[in-house]
């Protein structure tokens, strides 16, 4: 994804930086991270407040294979569906990412 095509996508939000990292893109708003584009998949923050809530719409939580074999989970989820198509929705979800990564960036 190029980044005038996540700035696009995130407009509801307001202004975002991007920045390369990870093999991707760590995505910001006021400094912030709240999303990541990896592998061409986007990825939205969420804390103990909110996984439930990507869960419940469908997002899957990002994971990776650990030195153990066992599976990372990661504070990452894939962006709900519905959000894709309506740039309201996908205000919505932008905001909870936005708020899990202040939240989890003061502790």
């Amino acid at each position: 994804m190029d980044n005038e095509a996540i700035e696009e996508l995130f407009e509801p939000l307001g202004r975002v930086t991007i920045k390369r990292m990870f093999g991707g893109k760590g995505i910001y708003h006021h400094g912030v991270i709240f999303a990541l584009e990896l592998r061409d998949e986007l990825m939205l923050k969420a804390d103990a407040q909110t996984a439930l809530l990507f869960a419940e719409a469908g997002a899957r939580q990002w994971s990776y294979e650990g030195k153990t074999g066992k599976p990372v989970l990661m504070p990452y989820w894939s962006v709900p569906d519905e959000a894709l198509d309506d740039p309201d929705v996908m205000g919505k979800w932008a905001r909870l990412a936005y708020e899990a990564g202040v939240r989890t960036a003061t502790k």
